[in-house]
């Protein structure tokens, strides 16, 4: 008898690692409580509920019928409307409601961007150490994720001459992240300038992933001028989450912001994967812009708060560098030479009871180091570490 083939998988796909987090929760779950409750510092969560104002408004849009229906593929006018309003304020430069599409978090703006962009067998330049999904999504869709070291005695921001020199007939984008996930740190607006110069020049996107914008420091003017001071229309696309900001991860809403005629090609994509975004989600987000204003402003302190309570809390511990902190996350050099960052961080999560992510989740040549989403718990919390961190060892 003959035996049927075995079927064939997308070897892209195949090739691609398996979503890091849930692995590191599982090693959480070997842990027996003798330090205390477990200190989850792995996945960026918002650690508080958002106002209960803004899921009123949800709870009042999903009972419309108008929710239950197709909306355009690009996202309800309103939030449209709204959102490039509240860009323009921040960046000092008018948006039209026609460069702005809503998707369905800011993992898919990414998909569906780089989709448009390039093609399999081109190339995009990721900074390492970088965003995870990221790479999987150029990996899955045959396009090279070429890293772009970033030197971590510069703060980890790329430098655009390294960059330069990685370009090639290939290329096709440079993606940004800032404030950066996985490290925390702020690009400083020339830099980012810098980039855009660059990409304008050599022809290629410059992808500008700001989801954590709204947690800049105290007294930053505007994240860059790129927007308000460059025909960015031709050769920048910004990505955006309401996840953060809003609390309201579970919602998925995320933003693209694209010239009028990258945004047609790219709302051929969203309509083969989305069709449109979650309709009462939207409706709560667009009264929640201004809405909930006053409730952002006080959770972007809170947060930066956060990462000064963590700099103080390692401190005490000389041989856990902190390299840099920023927003939601802290990037971290461990102590123990030679030893796996995977094993320290198991080490750690099962005898103390505090889970982290290891570097090299994260990118090539990471070892060393671990990913501290710093955000995910109070303040109290935080406080903590110092005591599980005394004493431990691998």
């Amino acid at each position: 008898m003959l035996q049927p083939a075995s079927a064939v998988l997308n070897p892209n796909l195949i090739d691609t690692g398996t979503p890091p987090i849930p692995q590191a929760q599982g090693w959480a779950r070997a842990y027996d409580g003798r330090s205390g409750p477990l200190v989850d510092l792995s996945q960026a969560v918002p650690g508080s509920p958002p106002p209960a104002e803004l899921l009123e408004r949800l709870a009042q849009a999903a009972r419309s019928p108008d929710s239950t229906r197709y909306g355009p593929i690009t996202g309800d006018m309103p939030l449209r409307e709204a959102y490039a309003a509240d860009i323009a304020t921040i960046y000092g430069a008018a948006f039209k409601p026609a460069e702005v599409a809503i998707t369905s978090g800011c993992n898919q703006a990414f998909v569906m961007t780089m989709m448009a962009l390039a093609k399999a067998g081109e190339n995009v330049l990721l900074p390492v150490p970088w965003y995870f999904n990221h790479e999987m999504t150029l990996r899955m869709l045959g396009i090279e994720a070429r890293p772009l070291p970033c030197d971590p005695t510069a703060g980890f921001v790329p430098d655009v001459a390294t960059a330069e020199a990685l370009i090639d007939s290939g290329t096709r984008a440079i993606v940004l992240v800032t404030p950066n996930n996985p490290t925390g740190a702020i690009y400083p607006p020339a830099a980012i300038a810098a980039f855009a110069e660059l990409c304008a020049r050599r022809g290629l996107w410059l992808v500008l992933d700001e989801t954590y914008r709204d947690f800049l420091p105290a007294g930053v003017a505007a994240p860059h001028e790129v927007f308000a001071t460059t025909s960015w229309q031709d050769s920048v696309i910004g990505l955006y989450s309401f996840s953060k900001a809003y609390a309201v991860p579970g919602w998925r809403l995320g933003a693209i912001t694209a010239g009028e005629a990258v945004m047609a090609e790219i709302a051929k994509v969203l309509d083969c994967v989305q069709i449109s975004p979650v309709r009462a989600g939207q409706a709560a987000v667009t009264w929640g812009i201004e809405g909930i204003r006053p409730w952002r402003e006080a959770n972007r302190i809170e947060i930066n708060a956060r990462a000064a309570l963590f700099r103080e809390a390692m401190a005490p511990h000389n041989g856990w560098r902190v390299l840099a902190a920023g927003a939601y996350f802290a990037y971290v050099a461990h102590p123990f030479a030679d030893v796996p960052a995977a094993e320290v961080v198991r080490a750690l999560v099962q005898e103390r009871g505090v889970l982290a992510l290891p570097g090299p989740y994260f990118g090539p040549g990471q070892e060393q180091h671990l990913r501290i989403a710093i955000a995910n718990v109070a303040a109290d919390r935080i406080g903590e570490l110092s005591d599980r961190l005394r004493g431990f060892s691998v």
